[in-house]
């Protein structure tokens, strides 16, 4: 007789609490289906009728980390905003959120990236999904007569490159003092009048003069 869809969520969230006591005690590197089987009182066999696999675990893991943080987005892509507001706040908002969960619990923090960096195929999803709605974004920037002569994906590119203090949470970890609102704004103000095509005649790559 199968279990009650109930049954199997109740299961499946244990586990994922056991799982988030594991790796915020001892790190997720050598956290293994052994280790939850033991700490949630199961059998190994048991615990793969809710789990598959580890990889399905940590998926389940990233969604709930970023369930909230894709949600936030789709509601500002969806605002009456300005595109410069809502570049702003694409990455100000996700900052705050990111903040609170490292503030609230550190270790649990870093346990969830060291668990990201293992299973990053797991999580690409995301932040290829992130990437998209920052590039809806910016799109419109470029309709508002920012970035002129540089192409779309050059723009995401580009703009990845200069945030990454700001929305990289293993940068953030050690720039948490620096990463405020502030800043952001200040650095989005940069991009927005800045981020620009240049001369034709000035894009081949810089000489560098190193001193002998």
């Amino acid at each position: 007789m199968p279990r009650p869809e109930t049954d199997i969520e109740a299961g499946r969230e244990k586990l994922i609490q056991t799982a988030e006591a594991i790796i915020r005690e001892r790190g997720a590197i050598s956290f293994t289906i052994t280790d939850l089987a033991a700490e949630a009182g199961m059998s190994q066999s048991n615990v793969y009728r809710f789990y598959e696999s580890k990889d399905e675990l940590a998926e389940a893991m990233a969604g709930r980390w970023f369930a909230e943080l894709i949600s936030i987005i789709e509601d500002l892509i969806e605002a009456d905003l300005p595109p410069e507001q809502k570049l702003y706040e694409f990455f100000a908002r996700r900052l705050l959120i990111k903040r609170s969960r490292f503030e609230e619990d550190p270790d649990l923090f870093r346990s969830y990236m060291e668990l990201g960096d293992q299973h990053f195929d797991v999580i690409r999803g995301y932040v290829d999904l992130t990437d998209h709605y920052m590039a809806i974004i910016l799109a419109e920037a470029m309709e508002a007569g920012y970035f002129e002569g540089l192409e779309l994906d050059q723009i995401v590119s580009l703009v990845n490159t200069m945030v990454q203090p700001f929305c990289n949470p293993n940068l953030m970890m050690d720039m948490m003092h620096l990463a405020d609102e502030t800043r952001l704004q200040q650095v989005i103000d940069t991009i927005l009048t800045g981020l620009k095509a240049r001369a034709q005649d000035s894009k081949k790559k810089p000489e560098l003069h190193i001193a002998s």
